[in-house]
């Protein structure tokens, strides 16, 4: 009963599913029976068609293994062929994630990031119209074998474990979308409270060693729950979401920032690692486990060193209370305050959906073929703000939303 709640809530608060639209749903094999309930509500709400395109992990492995380099710096033409002209027509797409966080771990960190730029490059019309706000996307998770073996590697009955979690965190029981546009009313109050207090820049600091600042651009807006495309359709992006975020000044993070849970990046993991920013590009890093694999996210195109968000999670919250590592960034970045590498957002700034990205980098915002997130939050972290006048106020004490925050 419940993966049908899930199904629904995905469909309609998730996709937000609209008459006549094309519903593109990228899954892993393991995900069939929720992909069935999901064409089924779509299909109830009037979609034209749903495409899925399976993925399965073990074969992506064993292709890995046997393509060199240069085969993977060439995108099918065939795909990109369908992402794009589906952007055209309006169609909203679906991300099911559930891999095995170790799978590529003996995979050549230089062929996955080849594969990662020669796709965003290929689909860029499709990516545009999702940065856009011209097409609806959402992010959730399906319970997989091997994933739900690493987060709960004692249990025997893992796979059924995590999918209750799952559906703990996502809010899923019988009232599910009213539960979803009570979540959607719980970011108001704290949109409204930050998006006027007119910050200019936000200095981070915790004992794992996280010491840095960043600026943020005028007319900036920080984002939270869901968004809207320009025809007005208001959509969850992800499932789970804890977070507020916006897109800070690129050219302007400076100072240390340390990691404070690992990152799985298609499915190879990075350990205990931290980044050194100096006018907003990493200058260095480390980590004790997948080095490599960051030196190819950072190596993806020139503006993959410097960061294109800030997102606000505090530490009690729903993930973060479970006490588990998911090694999957859709949960683990809700668990914490997170950074990302990479491409801004064009909604975080006043009036940035009608301007080019020419006009939108002017501003302040970051273009890149990669958004990499990795988690700094902590039990104690504080996040101070020095607003316009020059006051300095505090947004988090103690890995938590202040005092500013508190509702009447």
């Amino acid at each position: 009963m419940k993966l049908k709640q899930y199904a629904q809530l995905i469909v309609e608060s998730g996709l937000n599913v609209q008459e006549n639209q094309i519903v593109v749903i990228q899954a892993p094999i393991e995900a069939y029976e929720l992909v069935r309930y999901i064409g089924e509500f779509a299909f109830e709400r009037g979609a034209d068609d749903v495409v899925v395109r399976y993925e399965d992990e073990i074969l992506n492995h064993t292709r890995y293994l046997n393509r060199s380099i240069e085969q993977w710096n060439k995108y099918p033409e065939y795909d990109a062929l369908m992402y794009n002209s589906t952007a055209r027509q309006g169609a909203c797409y679906l991300y099911l994630i559930g891999d095995d966080p170790e799978c590529m771990n003996d995979i050549d960190a230089n062929k996955i990031a080849a594969f990662s730029k020669a796709k965003n490059e290929a689909t860029k019309e499709c990516r545009d119209g999702r940065f856009f706000m011209r097409n609806s996307w959402c992010i959730a998770a399906v319970a997989t074998k091997k994933w739900a073996e690493k987060v709960y590697p004692e249990c025997d009955n893992a796979l059924e474990k995590l999918w209750n979690t799952i559906f703990d965190v996502c809010r899923v029981d019988a009232d599910v979308n009213q539960n979803w546009q009570k979540h959607k009313q719980s970011f108001i109050h704290k949109m409204n409270v930050i998006n006027n207090l007119h910050i200019e820049s936000l200095h981070y600091k915790n004992s794992l060693g996280t010491d840095f600042t960043i600026k943020l651009p005028d007319h900036y807006v920080f984002m939270g729950g869901g968004s809207t495309l320009i025809n007005g359709v208001y959509y969850f992006p992800n499932i789970p979401t804890e977070e507020l975020f916006t897109s800070p000044d690129r050219l302007s993070a400076n100072g240390k920032v340390v990691a404070s849970l690992p990152l799985c990046y298609n499915g190879s993991m990075i350990e205990d690692f931290w980044f050194t920013f100096e006018n907003g590009k990493v200058v260095d890093f480390g980590a004790s486990k997948g080095k490599e694999i960051l030196e190819s996210i950072l190596s993806i195109d020139e503006n993959a060193r410097y960061l294109g968000e800030v997102a606000l999670v505090p530490y009690d919250s729903p993930i973060q209370n479970t006490k588990i590592i998911f090694y999957e960034t859709l949960f683990d970045e809700n668990a914490a305050c997170h950074l990302a590498l990479g491409s801004s957002f064009a909604e975080c700034i006043e009036g940035g959906l009608e301007k080019s990205q020419s006009e939108l980098m002017e501003l302040g915002l970051n273009d890149s073929l990669t958004h990499v997130d990795f988690m700094i939050g902590t039990s104690d972290l504080s996040i101070i703000a020095t607003c316009k006048d020059g006051k300095e106020v505090p947004i988090f004490e103690n890995g938590n939303y202040s005092y500013l925050f508190e509702e009447d």
